[in-house]
């Protein structure tokens, strides 16, 4: 038979003194993590005036990994370096406005008897010059192309973004702006990563009806592509993306596990080249084909084999032109 020590012994009272001190470090890391949270996503959410930019994070040694770590990402304001004139393309630049009054700066390049407009929209910590060599490409094909800057960065206001949310926004202003400019012609949008998710998102919200998407490397939920860089840094992604989603999700005024590019996918009803990289880390082939499950039976899904998450017309100009061509040959010349 065992005896209990006495309710307020020594051995109770050293009990209850480690568990007090295990329960203030367990609060304690809890407010750190949050705070280091909350942290992280107002900087990949708000660009810096100036410095130089974090490295991708597979590029980082130890040490840097544990000051980015501490310090969060620094990414500079988005700037235009060059401009379709570099390209031997004619344009003018042009000022769109979206539904909340910001902004937004647009080149427009222009092919007589054109086939179409493709409307651009650039990826993450980016701005329209990185469009130009797709856009010199689809102006061979004979389309007028429509290069976007999403807020924040580039030429248009502001100096943040919500990594596609309502970038969303930016895509419908370009959207019925061209309609205006083209009423009777096909509108192609093509998106690069964090804008081809933003494209995704515009037809859910939006109910926009574009004639064809050009989608590179879209993510399939937010949630997916935050574990993804975790996992990049080899660090462990639960609770860490959660709480990252959550406090982005505070900052920006929107719920981010809910936003989900692979659930949009299911209303789009025109034709879909969907383009990824077969090693691409950000957005991996499981994860992309969870939204190819969900597009239209007309959709057509392209790998580039052992590209990652990067620049497929710059990297493989003929295969991406070979896909692209192919796919525009089916669609539509004019609208009914």
């Amino acid at each position: 038979m065992f005896l209990k020590p006495p309710a307020n012994g020594p051995l109770q009272k050293r009990w209850k003194h480690w568990l007090r001190f295990l329960a203030v470090l367990v609060l304690l890391a809890f407010v750190l993590l949050n705070a280091l949270a909350y942290m992280h996503a107002r900087a990949m959410t708000h660009f810096v005036s100036s410095g130089e930019r974090t490295e991708k994070p597979e590029a980082l040694a130890f040490s840097k990994k544990l000051q980015v770590l501490l310090e969060g990402v620094k990414i500079p304001h988005p700037i235009n370096r060059q401009t379709p004139a570099d390209f031997g393309l004619p344009f003018e630049t042009i000022t769109l406005t979206n539904l909340h009054g910001i902004r937004l700066e647009a080149w427009l390049a222009r092919q007589p008897s054109s086939k179409g407009m493709v409307l651009m929209f650039h990826g993450y910590g980016a701005s329209k010059d990185s469009l130009l060599p797709a856009a010199m490409e689809f102006g061979k094909m004979g389309y007028e192309t429509l290069l976007v800057d999403f807020y924040g960065s580039g030429g248009s206001q502001g100096n943040e973004t919500s990594i596609g949310f309502y970038e969303a926004d930016d895509v419908f202003a370009a959207f019925q702006y061209a309609r205006r400019q083209s009423p009777d012609r096909p509108l192609i949008l093509f998106g690069v990563s964090m804008g081809a998710a933003a494209i995704l998102r515009a037809v859910h919200a939006h109910q926009i009806a574009p004639d064809a998407l050009i989608l590179e490397c879209p993510f399939d939920r937010l949630l997916s592509t935050v574990r993804n860089r975790f996992r990049i840094m080899r660090l462990p992604s639960f609770p860490c993306a959660q709480l990252l989603l959550f406090w982005g999700g505070v900052q920006q005024g929107y719920n981010g596990f809910r936003y989900n590019p692979a659930d949009y996918a299911r209303e789009v009803h025109c034709p879909v080249l969907l383009l990824h990289g077969e090693k691409d880390a950000r957005v991996t082939l499981s994860q992309m084909s969870r939204l190819v499950q969900n597009l239209n039976p007309s959709s057509r899904y392209k790998v580039f084999a052992g590209l990652e998450h990067q620049s497929y017309v710059s990297a493989r100009p003929d295969e991406w032109r070979s896909y692209v061509t192919e796919f525009l040959g089916g669609v539509r010349q004019s609208r009914p």
